[in-house]
């Protein structure tokens, strides 16, 4: 009785440590410089300028530009309104979202292929360069990858437990997770095939693939308005370039990963260990890793692949999800490595996947400091609102070339007080745009005229690009044919230029 007592209570610690550790682990790397030394970039700082305004004017926006964002921006404008405007609140949803897909990890590899493989999976997703980007990132893509674990995590469950009445409230959820994620970022509806994958790997019955089709259509529909109305609003992505073979390397990288990930867990399965706290359903399902975690990984990269073919859309972020599966097949591959050397060191087997994570964090190390720098972002807006602080005088007019460079105003007010900004027609919030509405050319040049010094905040040196709008043409024909420079400084991506009127 008291060994069973010991091992019971040894049972439940480990289904505890499983998800805890992986959960805390990531929340770890995630506040670890989570401010990037006070930066926050153009990205960041659409996020940041629209959850500052009112409800009204965010939907009002949303009916011109961003709609496909409109879910998060809300969000994020109750997060501010409730802990108010900083690079913390901005950040840490995205931090506590991948904590949570690396319990969702854990959880579903404990499941699949035992408690090693669930802890192997867990630590390694926060650790993949592409997750350590976003997991500090004020944009939506992290919080879809934490829906995708959780969709998954009940795709799992479902799938183990078998079709029955008392399963509806799961599939409910399962349907409601999608929804979410879907309304984050319409593109995440990619799961819904990568799911399809599974069960027909699994050749599931005909009563789960009802249900899995009738969650799934529903959120499918509850999101069809928005990807309707969203792909009005195309133009937003039209600075995309079309797929080209370069692409396709980081994919296919990730991919042979995720296939090398899958040999290990289907050559280790017959060698599954006891798991007294629950039978081994899932060899009986023919449930595993790579049944699960393979698809989920594949299914959405080749999905926008193709997508792409059509109309350039390939960025990573947009299928950043799919990472979830290859955290899933990284833990099956160090289970399998732990259970092939639990015979012959039984003792050291125990430290193998700890051992293997702090291997990686040490060998990442560049990755990870690079990540957590201002130099990782294109440019930093809080930079040079610094910059504009110190050398601006009270009359002086501001320039914005191009229109979208605003946003460094937008995000840090203060830094532009005292300054006119003689191009804009209509603020970003009341002419419900991102950037604002600037004058015609004409008034423009004549306002210009009237200015004896004037800051240009435009992008750096060497990432400018040559002005194409006829308004930024015209800026720079008044500044470069009556203006002189007298000081010019460039820091993180962008740069502040004054000019003072000849004679």
């Amino acid at each position: 009785m008291p060994s069973d007592i010991s091992a019971i209570a040894e049972s439940r610690c480990r289904r505890l440590l499983v998800w805890l550790v992986p959960l805390l682990w990531t929340l770890g790397l995630g506040l670890w410089g989570l401010s990037r030394q006070d930066s926050v970039w153009r990205d960041e700082a659409a996020t940041w300028q629209v959850a500052r305004r009112s409800p009204g004017e965010i939907w009002a926006m949303l009916g011109h530009v961003d709609a496909v964002h409109g879910f998060y921006y809300l969000l994020m404008h109750w997060l501010f309104e409730v802990f108010g405007a900083s690079t913390a609140t901005l950040r840490l949803p995205s931090v506590l979202a991948v904590s949570a897909a690396a319990a969702c990890v854990a959880l579903i590899g404990r499941r699949l292929a035992g408690f090693w493989a669930g802890l192997g999976g867990g630590l390694a997703l926060g650790l993949l360069p592409a997750v350590q980007f976003y997991l500090q990132e004020g944009r939506p893509y992290a919080l879809v990858a934490a829906g995708a674990g959780l969709a998954t995590l009940l795709l799992v469950s479902l799938l183990e437990r078998g079709p029955g009445r008392r399963t509806w409230p799961r599939w409910a959820a399962y349907g409601i997770a999608v929804l979410v994620c879907a309304l984050l970022n319409w593109l995440s509806l990619l799961i819904l095939p990568a799911h399809a994958a599974t069960l027909g790997w699994l050749r599931a019955g005909r009563g789960v693939w009802l249900r899995w089709a009738a969650c799934g259509s529903g959120a499918v529909a509850g999101a069809l308005p928005l990807i309707l109305f969203s792909r009005g609003q195309s133009e937003q992505v039209s600075w995309i370039p079309p797929l080209a073979w370069h692409m396709l390397i980081g994919p296919g990288i990730l991919l042979a990963i995720g296939g090398l990930g899958a040999w290990a867990d289907r050559s280790g399965r017959r060698d599954r260990p006891d798991r007294p706290d629950r039978p081994d359903r899932s060899d009986r399902k023919g449930l595993s890793v790579a049944a699960v975690g393979l698809p989920l990984l594949a299914v959405p990269q080749l999905g926008l692949i193709g997508l792409s073919l059509v109309q350039p859309l390939f960025q990573d972020r947009y299928v950043l999800f799919s990472m979830v599966g290859l955290a899933l097949l990284i833990g099956a591959a160090l289970g399998a490595a732990v259970r092939a050397c639990a015979p012959r060191l039984p003792r050291a087997s125990g430290l193998l996947v700890p051992g293997v994570a702090g291997l990686s964090v040490l060998a990442l190390l560049p990755v990870e400091l690079d990540k957590r720098a201002p130099a990782s972002r294109i440019d930093d807006v809080l930079a040079v609102a610094g910059e504009v602080a110190g050398l601006k005088r009270d009359g002086d007019a501001v320039l914005f070339v191009p229109a979208a460079r605003r946003d460094t105003a937008l995000v840090s007010p203060g830094s532009f007080g005292g300054l006119a900004d003689v191009a804009l027609a209509a603020s970003p919030a009341a002419s419900a745009t991102l950037k604002g509405e600037e004058a015609d050319p004409a008034r423009i040049r004549a306002a210009l005229l009237g200015q004896r010094r004037v800051l240009l905040v435009t992008d750096a040196e060497k990432v400018a690009k040559p002005p194409s709008a006829e308004r930024d043409k015209a800026k720079a024909a008044v500044l470069r044919e009556h203006f002189a420079v007298v000081a010019d400084r460039q820091v993180r991506g962008r740069r502040v230029t004054v000019y003072e009127r000849r004679g």
